[in-house]
């Protein structure tokens, strides 16, 4: 099986999870794309849902399949957020936030009854770390950011566009992918980074994660915490 393929089973498993009735928050990226998709199938044959979406880019995708969206002002308590993730440990912590979508991955993820993660198996590693981590900052405190996160032991590197100008989120901040390496402590680097004036939100999802569903070959692993 191809990683795609392990990604929309596991997508494809999670949007069954979806009960009549519920709020569903609607994750960002190549995995939840296929629970979106997913969702949008079920509802063209009844399913009774409300979508949040957590990026614009998910909502776009949502509306093209049907599904119904709502806000978090109508809706601030959410029944089931299924959504992706760059990296996951064994105690089910995470990394996210390639796809830029960290802080309203976040938000939606704690208004949650439940976060359930979707996910090829490359995505389990047993420590977080070699992927990147995402930072969402305020433009005009960077290069303090910057020599806090290095004094941290992390490379911080400026996110780019493909034309090489400064990405920004939906939230109109740039973000600061840094190379940490292994990380031995994620909920004490949490705590640290969320401590430093001008970021925004970080990428470690630290005990928000109810269960993760893992492709696997042909078959969908459920790991819960």
């Amino acid at each position: 099986m191809s990683v795609e393929q392990e990604k929309e089973l596991a997508g494809r498993a999670a949007a069954e999870l979806v009960n009549d009735g519920d709020v569903v928050g609607l994750g960002t990226g190549s995995t939840a794309y296929f629970t979106v998709l997913a969702l949008g199938e079920r509802v063209k044959t009844g399913l009774k849902m409300v979508g949040i979406p957590t990026s614009n880019a998910t909502a776009d995708l949502a509306r093209a399949v049907g599904i119904p969206l709502g806000t978090l002002d109508q809706h601030p308590a959410i029944d089931i957020d299924i959504d992706g993730a760059d990296e996951i440990d064994p105690q089910l912590s995470l990394i996210k936030g390639g796809g830029g979508a960290l802080l309203r991955e976040k938000v939606i993820a704690a208004a949650s009854k439940k976060l359930v993660v979707i996910a090829d198996s490359a995505k389990m590693v047993p420590a977080l770390g070699k992927f990147p981590l995402p930072i969402e900052i305020v433009a005009f405190a960077r290069t303090v950011v910057e020599k806090k996160v290095a004094a941290l032991g992390a490379m911080p590197k400026l996110r780019t566009r493909s034309d090489g100008g400064p990405y920004l989120t939906d939230n109109g901040n740039p973000i600061l992918d840094c190379s940490f390496g292994k990380i031995d402590d994620p909920p004490a680097l949490a705590r640290i980074l969320s401590d430093i004036p001008g970021i925004v939100e970080h990428g470690l999802f630290i005990g928000l994660a109810s269960a993760v569903l893992v492709g696997r070959g042909a078959s969908v692993e459920e790991i819960r915490r």
